[in-house]
Formats: structure tokens, sequence, C-alpha cells
């Protein structure tokens, strides 16, 4: 069933580009598609983060906010601040993961429900990078050009003539295969997605629940704290007002068109990559071939409204098969 999905998914996204591109000339041009792949690549990390909390039957709203105050605390620090470059990244990384963590335990210590703890964290990340930049726009100017290569940086294919592929790319393939193993190929993966499928079974069958929960909400900060510093490198200015703003429903629209299942205990990470790119695409057809870009999140929730119909749908379709071939077998003579 979940080959299926990603299956139609993918048929999905091959439709809308070729769609696209037969409305607009500008669709196949190198600069367009080298922009597409660029945006698909910071939203494909930051959705990869989400998905583990997904998986885990848990929520996380607090993805913009945590890319803003990444995004805008790295800068802040280094240009405001004075601060060396590995001390700035260092506690970039260390509050992201801190956040996380923070979630995880109010989640499991406490049991208060991931959408209130993350709803409540939306709000104070944001206002906490507002206040410190005194909601003035940071950015990083002229200097730091080595570090702004990781998220402008391009690099040649050498069989196509006129088109790179842009750096963050390259980290968006080294997290998507580290995530894939992690999910597939190690226990406690295999540990998160037991978790999503039933937290009361997972805890009798030994798996410490509450450690699994804060690691993914860790694994989510985390990602979306590097996602934020690369938003930031990439456009080299950030306003505490807006940066990241509604990031987190691109994220969470992009997990669940690939397949993640708000219920929990489903999930791929190919899925969620082919989701990102769908999003992505979605709103550069937008852009391309109509005057209504301001009608952007309305198209955009409309196709995700769509797609979780579809699942629920197909969902149940499937159960009925196989409520039906169990009765056939139960009926059917020794």
């Amino acid at each position: 069933m979940q080959l299926k999905k990603t299956l139609g998914i993918t048929l999905l996204l091959l439709a809308v580009c070729l769609l696209t591109a037969s409305l607009s000339e500008n669709f196949l041009s190198s600069y367009n598609l080298e922009n597409l792949l660029r945006r698909t690549a910071l939203f494909g990390i930051i959705s990869i983060g989400v998905a583990f909390v997904i998986v885990t039957g848990g929520i996380d709203l607090s993805v913009g906010s945590v890319i803003c105050l990444a995004g805008c605390g790295l800068p802040w620090l280094l240009t405001t601040q004075g601060w060396s470059l590995p001390s700035a990244l260092m506690a970039v990384a260390l509050v992201s993961a801190g956040i996380g963590l923070l979630h995880g335990l109010l989640i499991t210590k406490l049991g208060i429900q991931p959408f209130v703890v993350t709803l409540c964290g939306l709000m104070m990340y944001r206002g906490i990078a507002r206040g410190f930049t005194g909601d003035q726009t940071v950015g990083f100017g002229d200097g730091f050009k080595g570090l702004r290569s990781l998220a402008t940086g391009r690099i040649e294919l050498p069989f196509i003539d006129g088109f790179a592929l842009p750096a963050p790319c390259v980290f968006l393939l080294v997290i998507a295969l580290l995530a894939a193993f992690f999910l597939n190929r190690t226990i406690y993966g295999r540990y998160l997605l037991a978790l999503g499928r039933s937290e009361e079974a997972a805890r009798y069958s030994g798996i410490n629940t509450g450690r699994m929960t804060v690691l993914a909400y860790v694994l989510c900060s985390c990602l979306a704290g590097f996602g934020g510093v690369l938003f930031v490198l990439d456009v080299n200015i950030a306003q505490p007002s807006d940066c990241g703003n509604f990031y987190e429903l691109y994220a969470i629209s992009a997990a669940v068109l690939g397949g993640c299942s708000l219920r929990g205990g489903v999930g791929t990470i190919y899925g969620v990559l082919i989701g990102a790119a769908l999003m992505q695409t979605l709103r550069n057809m937008i852009v391309l071939t109509t005057r209504h870009q301001h009608m952007e999140f309305a198209i955009i929730g409309a196709v995700l409204l769509a797609g979780v119909v579809a699942d629920e749908l197909i969902k149940r379709r499937h159960l009925r098969r196989k409520a039906v071939r169990s009765l056939r077998e139960e009926s059917t003579p020794a």
C-alpha cells in the first residue's frame, strides 16, 4: 500500500511538471530549474525533520519559528555581537537541539499534547528572535562569502551544458540517505515507527517510548535550525517578523503528501522528498502560469486536502478488501 502511495505521488509530480512545461516555456529554463531545485532542497531538509515527528504520531508547529530563530540568530551573533564563526554555529546548533529536547520532555514527562507545546513554541521563538534583534533586519552583508557558498554555491554537471546543481541539494541528498538508513535499517528507526503504530504496544514490548519521542523532536528541531541557517545564507537577509512564516505548513504538507500518516507509524523518506518537490513545483506553476500569486496558499491547501481525502479513501478501500479476504478465508472449508 505504501508503494502505491509513493508511486501515485511520483506520477502526480511528473504530471504537474509536464503541465507547467506546456503552459510556460520558462519552466524548463536552466535558471528556473536551478531555483526550483534549490528551494526543493531547502524545504526537503525541514520536511524530513517533520516526518520523524509525524511517524511517531506527533506534530511540530514550531518549525517556522525555529527557522526564524536560527536564521536571525546566526547573522546577529556574527555581525552584531562579534562572535567567531565556530562559536556562533555551535550556539545555533545547541539552541536548536535544546528546543527539541524541551518539546520532547514537556510531551513525555508532563503529558502535554504536542499540538499545544509546539503551538506555544511557534509564538515564543519568533518573539525571542524579534526581541534580541530589536525587530530589525539582519544579514551578513558582504562578509562570510565562504559560508554563504554553502547555500548559494553551484555544482556544474559535466553532461548538461548551462545547468548547475545547487549546493543545498548535496546537503539534502546526504541527510535523506542518512534519514532513510536510520528509519529503515536501524532498530531505533523501527522503534519510531512502532511508537506511531501503537504507543501502548511499543511500551509493552520494552521500547522506551519517552526516549524515542524526545529523539524525534530533537531531530526535527535540529534539521529546522540547519534549514534556517541555509535559508538565511541563501538570501543573505532575514526579517524576524516574517522569516520562516508558514514554513511548518509546507513541511507538514510535504510529509503528508509523501505518504506520512498523521496517525503515525507510516512514512518513507523518498515519499517526503517527492512531496517537497511537488509543493515547490505547484508554487512555481502558480507563479509562472497565473496572475493570482496571492492565491498560492488557497491552491496548495486545496491540493493538500485532495491528497489527504484520496489517501483516506484508498485506506478505507484497502481495509474493506482485507476484511473481505478474511471472511472468504474463514468461510472456506479446510
